[in-house]
C-alpha cells in the first residue's frame, strides 16, 4: 500500500474563474501530490478582468468547516489565504488556537486582488496582526502587502529585508517577501527566518497571466512543509513551480489570466 499523501488544510475564498483562491490551491496541492481539504471563507463572483461581487461566508460556518476537518482528517500544514473580515479573522484564530496547536501555519495575507479589489476590510488588518501573526510559521506577503503590514516603503532588497525583520517582530517565525512588484529583469524574493536571510532570484516572466500567483506560491510552500522539507528548500521548490506555471500559462480570459498549475502533469 502506498503511503498516504501529506494533508494540507486550505482556508481561503472561492474564485469562480478558477485561477486563484481555493481553486488554485487545490490544483497546486494536487499537482504536488498533497491532499487538499478546505474551509471556504467567501464566494466571489469574478473573471480574469475583475471581481464583480464578494459574498462572505458567516464566521461561524468558517469556524465549523475548520473544526470538522481537523477533528476527522487532520492536517500536516494549514494554509490561509483570503479571510475578508475582522469577524472571520477572529473566528479562524480562535479555532486554530483551540484545535491546531503544533500544526505549521502558512499565511498569505491577501489584502487586494490582482485587479486591485480590496479583499480584507481595513478594520481587519489590525486584528490580523494582533491575533494571527503570532500563530504563523511563515508569512508570505508581496511588496504592497508588506508595505501595508509593516507600514513602511518597500522596493529595494534592503527595504524588503527591513520589512521582513519588522514583521517577524509581530510573531511569525519566518517572513518571505515576494519581489514581483519591484522593477528589473530579475525578481528577487527574500526569506528572513531563524536560519538567517536567504535571497531567491529568478528571471522575470513577462506575462499578464499572473492571476493567483500569490495563492499558488503559498500553497506550494505549504505542500513542501507538509512533506517534511526544510523551509528554504520548500520555498525554492515552490518558487520554481510558480516560475514554470507562469511560463506555461494558457492565456485564458480577457484580463489577468491564470497560471498553468498542471504544467508538470503529462496529458495524452
Amino acid at each position: 500500500m502506498k503511503p498516504a499523501p501529506a494533508r494540507v488544510l486550505i482556508i481561503a475564498g472561492s474564485d469562480s474563474s478558477g485561477g486563484a483562491g481555493i481553486q488554485a490551491d487545490i490544483k497546486t496541492a494536487t499537482a504536488l501530490g498533497a491532499y487538499a481539504a478546505t474551509a471556504v471563507t467567501a464566494v466571489t463572483v469574478q473573471d480574469t478582468v475583475r471581481i464583480h461581487a464578494i459574498h462572505p461566508v458567516p464566521a461561524s460556518i468558517v469556524r465549523d468547516q475548520i473544526a470538522c476537518v481537523l477533528d476527522d482528517i487532520g492536517a500536516d500544514v494549514i494554509k490561509v489565504g483570503m479571510l475578508g473580515s475582522a469577524d472571520i479573522v477572529a473566528a479562524v484564530a480562535d479555532i486554530l488556537q483551540e484545535k491546531a496547536r503544533g500544526i505549521p501555519l502558512v499565511l498569505d495575507p491577501v489584502l487586494t486582488s490582482t485587479s486591485g479589489t480590496p479583499l480584507l476590510e481595513e478594520t481587519a488588518i489590525s486584528v490580523l496582526k494582533e491575533r494571527f501573526l503570532p500563530l504563523t510559521m511563515l508569512l508570505t506577503p508581496n511588496i504592497p502587502e508588506a508595505e501595508a503590514l509593516a507600514r513602511m516603503y518597500v522596493r529595494k532588497t534592503d527595504e524588503m529585508r527591513s520589512a521582513a525583520e519588522k514583521l517577524r517582530m509581530l510573531g511569525p517565525q519566518a517572513v518571505f517577501i515576494k519581489g514581483g512588484h519591484a522593477e528589473g529583469e530579475t525578481v528577487e524574493d527574500i526569506l528572513v527566518w531563524q536560519g538567517g536571510v536567504e535571497t531567491f532570484e529568478f528571471p522575470r516572466v513577462h506575462t499578464s497571466n499572473t492571476h493567483g500567483t500569490g495563492c499558488t506560491l503559498a500553497t506550494a510552500i505549504a505542500c513542501g512543509l507538509a512533506n517534511g522539507m526544510p523551509l528554504a528548500l520548500a520555498v525554492r521548490r515552490a518558487r520554481g513551480f510558480v516560475q514554470n506555471a507562469l511560463k506555461d500559462a494558457h492565456g485564458f480570459g480577457r484580463g489577468y489570466g491564470p497560471l498553468n498549475h498542471l504544467h508538470g502533469i503529462v496529458r495524452d
